[in-house]
């Protein structure tokens, strides 16, 4: 199944064609560079040009891909249910960048495929379509690759966009180009969209309304994060009694506004520690050395530090323990919401029972915190002072085990969204 009557290309479309094709040596030199420097083996950095590193499954084969870490956990419920149906449907699943691979390799359920995406160049997207053939391609969230969705729609494979959002910022950008957008939106069979306004905007910019519909974020309905119970048992007695907290997937700028906020907490809470989790632990030496010329005593995940009473920041700077993290911790600030990210995941720490703070920058999830906050599930903090102000007055009080059990409620009432989005993507593969 393809999707029909698709509209025609545009200039601008031939103009990007050309110009991605021209600079394609360019492109490939700082992908190698920001790959290698994340210590990304050559080889495996060779299927960002579409060159592959494991054989084809056989049988029909699902192709996924997501950018980053949060796009690809979003998929894992989507492929184990289209799993449960056909245990036998091969799935490939690409990201993009270091850390979602290295989460792929931990969570990525047996006998799924992870490569490296291939970028949107000719070269690369015509050698990984023709090793990979899949029988159907997911783009997920706002993944709009021009040259490989026209080249998956011309080689007869149906294209779906599941958790599909378009910022406002986006919107106002394709909106400038309507004829291009309609080009491309118009060859996806289907697009699963996260709201009714995402829904509208994408029928807006030329997809036919039949193709478009809203199921829901798939974040919502993730099942929880792993968590390592004999860990969390033995790193508990260390934590045991005193004021802690989590600063999860903190970026750049933030990591001071967390120590500000910290700073103040401990004033009050001499014996408080915090938690601190960047969203890119490669960043850890530059932040570890930033908060020891500030005068904190750090204890560092990744070097096997112990946490001792002297220890006033953990820095958690290893891929795949939040969930960890989130059990241990009764307050969590999701970050990513100072600084214009766009804000994290709520709903990851919401299942563990944590009181969930986060700043005002949340367009990603824009619906998702409106709603926690209208149900005491979650709290707004503008700045450091109101992030301390909010760990201080938690402590003790009947409205942190208030806004635990609102969060709690609010991730396990979640929808359906990802056995509607497996459901529509078995309708396009049968």
């Amino acid at each position: 199944m393809r999707a029909p009557d698709p509209a025609p290309l545009t200039p601008l479309y031939q103009v990007y064609a050309a110009m991605t094709a021209l600079s394609a040596p360019i492109i490939q030199r700082v992908v190698r560079r920001k790959l290698s420097a994340a210590g990304v083996p050559p080889g495996r950095i060779a299927e960002r040009f579409g060159q592959p590193t494991a054989p084809r499954p056989a049988g029909r084969l699902v192709w996924f891909h997501a950018v980053s870490v949060g796009e690809f956990l979003s998929t894992l419920g989507v492929i184990e249910t289209l799993r449960e149906s056909d245990p036998a449907l091969g799935i490939l699943v690409t990201t993009t960048t270091a850390t979602a691979a290295g989460m792929a390799r931990k969570r990525l359920p047996s006998g799924c495929v992870h490569q490296f995406s291939p970028l949107d160049t000719p070269g690369a997207t015509r050698r990984f379509l023709a090793h990979w053939r899949p029988d159907l391609a997911v783009f997920v969230e706002s993944e709009i690759w021009p040259r490989q969705i026209v080249s998956v729609h011309r080689a007869g494979i149906p294209l779906a966009l599941i958790n599909a959002r378009l910022s406002a910022g986006s919107l106002r950008r394709w909106s400038r180009v309507p004829r291009t957008a309609r080009a491309l939106l118009s060859r996806f069979a289907c697009v699963l969209c996260q709201t009714d306004t995402t829904r509208d905007a994408v029928i807006g910019l030329g997809l036919p309304s039949e193709r478009a519909v809203t199921t829901g974020d798939l974040k919502a309905s993730s099942d929880p994060l792993p968590l390592d119970e004999e860990e969390a048992a033995r790193l508990a007695p260390s934590l045991a009694r005193r004021p802690l907290w989590v600063a999860a997937s903190t970026h750049p700028e933030e990591e001071e506004i967390v120590s500000a906020a910290h700073r103040r907490f401990t004033e009050r809470y001499p014996d408080a520690l915090l938690i601190l989790a960047p969203r890119h632990p490669d960043r850890a030496d530059v932040i570890e050395a930033a908060l020891v010329a500030e005068g904190w005593a750090v204890a560092r995940r990744s070097a096997g530090d112990a946490i001792t009473g002297e220890t006033q920041i953990y820095l958690a700077d290893t891929l795949g323990e939040m969930g960890l993290w989130y059990h241990l911790a009764p307050i969590v600030l999701v970050a990513g919401s100072f600084v214009p990210v766009g804000g994290h995941n709520p709903y990851e720490p919401a299942h563990f029972s944590c009181a969930i703070l986060h700043g005002p920058l949340v367009a990603n999830f824009a619906r998702a915190y409106a709603d926690m906050d209208g149900q005491w599930a979650a709290r707004e903090v503008g700045n450091a002072t109101d992030l301390s102000e909010q760990l201080i007055s938690l402590q003790d009080s009947a409205d942190l085990v208030t806004l635990q059990q609102a969060a709690h409620g609010f991730a396990t009432a979640a929808g359906s969204a990802r056995t509607d989005a497996a459901a529509a993507l078995r309708k396009l593969l049968n």
